[in-house]
């Protein structure tokens, strides 16, 4: 019995361990913090960025969802950043049906693009991104670690394509 509970508990140790990269933090997974869900990020993390820290300084930006009459936007649908920065997106949805904004490369988007045209009704858990359902409210803060053009976009089938993505730019 307790060689079984010894092998048990090395299994579980070894485990762990390869859930941890070099530094000894969890290591990212292929789809980036999803929780089972889908794409957006690589498995070296989120080609824009990663998570703010509320504890350092941050600049707010205001982004408004909306949609109607064969559109669909952002606004605004451009933001310039500094590598480095923090940003504390404030985000509400002012249209009639649900949208998500998630921040990234292009080509993640595009890969989640794909996820999603497969299953629209998965869960969202990635920390570079929102889902939010009409009249909501929600906040993102991002700190962007790279120089470089990147994106924000709804990826929920059609959204895209109407014309709900934006630009960041940063120096």
């Amino acid at each position: 019995m307790k060689h079984a509970i010894g092998l048990a508990a090395a299994a579980l140790l070894a485990f762990a361990a390869a859930a941890l990269g070099p530094d000894r933090t969890p290591r990212a997974s292929a789809h980036g913090e999803h929780s089972g869900s889908h794409g957006g990020g690589s498995a070296h993390g989120f080609e824009a960025g990663e998570p703010g820290d509320a504890a350092k300084p941050f600049r707010i930006v205001e982004i408004v969802m909306t949609d109607g009459a064969g559109t669909m936007s952002y606004a605004p649908d451009r933001i310039e950043a500094r590598k480095g920065e923090q940003i504390k997106f404030v985000i509400r949805n002012e249209g009639q049906v649900e949208h998500e904004i998630l921040i990234d490369s292009v080509a993640n988007n595009q890969k989640h693009k794909a996820e999603m045209e497969k299953d629209p009704d998965m869960d969202h858990h990635e920390p570079n991104g929102a889902r939010l359902k009409p009249a909501a409210r929600k906040e993102l803060l991002w700190r962007f670690t790279r120089a470089g053009t990147f994106e924000f976009a709804c990826l929920l089938p059609g959204h895209y394509e109407t014309g709900m993505k934006g630009e960041i730019v940063v120096r």
